[in-house]
């Protein structure tokens, strides 16, 4: 017997990639259960060669539910994480909302699954495990086996980040922009703060008091809690002309000596990271080519010879895939492995 596996937000972006990855992984789901609000109910969604029509979230029963993973957005999350995880079921959410609390394990497997083992064992745990930001997933990834060479003191990164980040109206917008251009029509902005068409906006979410966007403060403050809370973090979260992929710009710098060399080869060896970085025309990963692919790429590796002990890269990763919908598959499928077992099972 598999697993009962419930989406909810299962009509947007990221819940259609959800379903997409179950779907491909061969995730042992003996059911799959595609959950919207009621305006979507009945809409036909694709996972693997079936096609599943979503039910209604207000009347649904999660009793028998193993695990429920959200992509509706943090008030939904809210509102529904604390029912469904009541209902015994086990809660991954996408949104932001349940990620700085203390009780609410932050997960990126390949880099702190182990905080899983003691989340298993512990009886009053709270039964919701939160997924981090798009951004935060990718570059942790890619942070994870340099960290554990040579220790991270800093970070600066810059990221590229694509429409769909931003869902459905992001990409509509893009979009309905381009096309408007080369007929002439003025863009006008109505996701975003200006047009995003043929530009770039150093703004993602809302503006906080130090000046950073609360965007920024997520990558600072979600970088600290899964990979080790003595790390400085600056970031500056701007919006690009590009559908899918988010893209970073990374400066490092160490307690310890690290050569690009020695990077290199680590990154190489490392789970969930391809290394694509030759010195010449191409030869780095750009957002075009990691559509659909489950890894965070590597490439332009160097020393920075600014800092003592220092290091640039770029890294680029699918945000639907690795920044949303893969790593919440890959809590779950984390979780198997440690020995959760579905409820009929369990019985």
């Amino acid at each position: 017997m598999g697993y009962r596996v419930a989406v909810v937000g299962a009509t947007g972006n990221v819940g259609r990639e959800v379903l997409n990855i179950l779907a491909e992984r061969k995730f042992p789901a003996d059911e799959v259960i595609a959950l919207a609000s009621s305006r979507s109910i009945g809409k036909e969604l694709s996972y693997g060669d079936k096609i599943l029509k979503a039910k209604d979230l207000q009347h649904f029963d999660f009793s028998t539910v193993d695990f429920a993973i959200m992509s509706a957005g943090g008030s939904i999350s809210k509102e529904w994480g604390p029912r469904i995880a009541a209902a015994g079921a086990i809660v991954i959410d996408n949104s932001s909302f349940w990620r700085y609390h203390s009780d609410v394990p932050l997960v990126v497997p390949e880099v702190n699954g182990h905080v899983l083992d003691r989340w298993l064992a512990d009886p009053k745990r709270t039964g919701i495990i939160a997924n981090p930001n798009c951004s935060t997933a990718q570059l942790v990834v890619a942070l994870k086996p340099l960290h554990d060479a040579a220790t991270i003191k800093r970070v600066v990164v810059a990221t590229y980040q694509s429409v769909s980040g931003a869902g459905k109206e992001g990409v509509d917008e893009l979009w309905n922009q381009t096309k408007g251009i080369f007929v002439n029509d003025s863009p006008t902005p109505q996701k975003f703060s200006k047009q995003i068409a043929f530009n770039v906006i150093p703004h993602i979410d809302v503006f906080m008091e130090d000046g950073y966007t609360k965007e920024e403060w997520k990558v600072l403050a979600e970088t600290k809690k899964i990979l080790d809370p003595k790390i400085k973090v600056s970031c500056t979260a701007v919006r690009v002309p590009v559908f899918v992929g988010h893209s970073e710009a990374v400066n490092l710098e160490f307690e310890k000596p690290i050569s690009a060399d020695e990077a290199r080869d680590l990154l190489r060896e490392a789970p969930g990271i391809s290394v694509l970085d030759k010195r010449e025309a191409g030869g780095y990963a750009t957002p075009v080519e990691t559509v659909g692919e489950y890894d965070t790429y590597v490439s332009r590796i160097r020393e920075d010879v600014t800092v003592e002990n220092g290091l640039a890269m770029w890294v680029v990763s699918d945000n639907l895939r690795k920044g949303a919908a893969l790593n919440t598959i890959q809590i779950a499928e984390t979780l198997i492995e440690k020995g959760y077992k579905a409820r009929a099972l369990a019985a």
